[in-house]
């Protein structure tokens, strides 16, 4: 069943104050997308330092992304013969100068790939704290300053949590609380921690299959209001709670991806899946079938889909750019960036910034459907984490540095 429509996307902070910030996996509700018209460099070169602003050496290995909230740059990594250090470290937006750096030891499960790290989960900010997560499951929270606010080791409380190639699920800010989705073959749950104190004020039980995948923000439609709410996919569903309280809003069975999570907003959420891409409404008392189109022939590899103002953007598994209509799913165009791809690439403007995991940066201009040029971070650079972008700056971690990319 197609319709059409237009897609409707409601901030739950008003844009004005983080257009130079990016808060979460996936910046701007999880949208991969840059506020404000500032825009990264088109070009740049590492070797020469041309429009790299600062280079920041870090404390270990980590596929988490950086976000940027306060003038800080933070970032998570995790170290040890046995990953058991966690590191949170605060950079200076503007100087690359460490700021502060803090250190706990795990109380989970560490074993993970070797290909990954500890710290795979990319931190969230309410813009008053960081609330940085890692495979082990344990759940800081530290104000701006670095000064730990509470911290809740997950498996303490819920013995059997872990996978031996480690968990990545991102933790989001809703309403009042910071969510987790912690999903594997045993104990697997999802979980509202109040943003203040660390107080568990709900948890839902979740399929025991494991799932790297992340919750997603929104707000739904119910009678004449909005609700905020959180979405969480699994490889039997995509349901959403409501962030208050973790009511079940609705439940559509599907049969989502468990790597690339959920893109849109209020309105419309474009879910990967091992059948293509769906559409599907989000509000309460939607009537007949939620789910609006499937499309088979789009088929999202690691990267989550992003949303534009007019299509959607899919790269898959053999590092092919799809853009597609939001309407019912059909190709527009198709563009072979190549290499592999682990992290979720982000937009700026009409610029696509998406980087291999092997360190090589490509910049793809969407209005004119054409390569602008590629880039590499150096040799032995591997990129897993999705980028930032922020202040008109581009921000790329691999396991031992961190790069500020930004008009000279």
């Amino acid at each position: 069943m197609r319709f059409g429509y237009r897609l409707l996307l409601v901030a739950l902070i008003p844009s004005s104050t983080i257009a130079s910030e990016w808060r979460e996996f996936r910046g701007p509700q999880g949208s991969s997308v840059a506020n404000g018209d500032a825009l990264p460099p088109t070009s740049f070169d590492t070797s020469s330092g041309e429009n790299v602003a600062w280079r920041a050496d870090l404390p270990g290995r980590g596929v988490s992304g950086p976000i940027v909230v306060g003038g800080h740059v933070i970032v998570t990594a995790s170290s040890g013969k046995n990953r058991d250090k966690l590191h949170v470290v605060a950079i200076d937006q503007q100087t690359g100068e460490r700021l502060w750096h803090r250190q706990c030891w795990a109380t989970g499960r560490t074993l993970c790939h070797p290909t990954s790290a500890n710290a795979a989960p990319t931190p969230a900010s309410d813009g008053e704290r960081v609330y940085a997560f890692y495979s082990s499951n344990d759940l800081i929270c530290l104000d701006l300053d670095g000064n730990m606010q509470w911290f809740r080791g997950l498996a303490l409380d819920h013995p059997g949590l872990g996978n031996d190639v480690g968990m990545s699920s991102s933790p989001v800010v809703v309403g009042n609380v910071v969510v987790v989705q912690c999903e594997c073959q045993g104990n697997s749950f999802a979980a509202a921690y109040d943003q203040n104190t660390g107080e568990e004020k709900w948890i839902v039980r979740r399929p025991a299959s494991s799932n790297w995948a992340s919750p997603v923000a929104t707000s739904v439609k119910a009678g004449d209001s909005q609700q905020p709410a959180v979405v969480l996919q699994s490889g039997e569903s995509l349901a959403a709670y409501a962030a208050d309280s973790g009511a079940l809003l609705w439940d559509v069975p599907l049969d989502c991806s468990g790597i690339p999570s959920v893109s849109g907003g209020a309105g419309v959420l474009y879910v990967p899946s091992k059948n293509g891409i769906s559409a599907v409404a989000t509000a309460v008392d939607f009537p007949g079938d939620r789910r609006l189109w499937t499309e088979a022939k789009l088929q999202a590899g690691n990267p989550s889909p992003i949303v534009t103002n007019d299509s959607l953007l899919v790269v898959n598994r053999a590092g092919v750019l799809t853009c597609a209509s939001l309407v019912d799913g059909s190709s527009n165009w198709k563009k072979r960036l190549g290499g592999r791809y682990w992290a979720t690439p982000v937009v700026a403007g009409d610029v696509l910034y998406a980087v291999t995991d092997s360190g090589e940066a490509v910049v793809f201009d969407l209005k004119n459907e054409e390569i602008i040029d590629k880039y590499s971070f150096g040799n032995d650079e591997e990129v897993l984490g999705s980028p930032a972008i922020a202040g008109g700056a581009l921000f790329v971690r691999s396991h031992h540095h961190l790069w500020k990319i930004a008009a000279e």
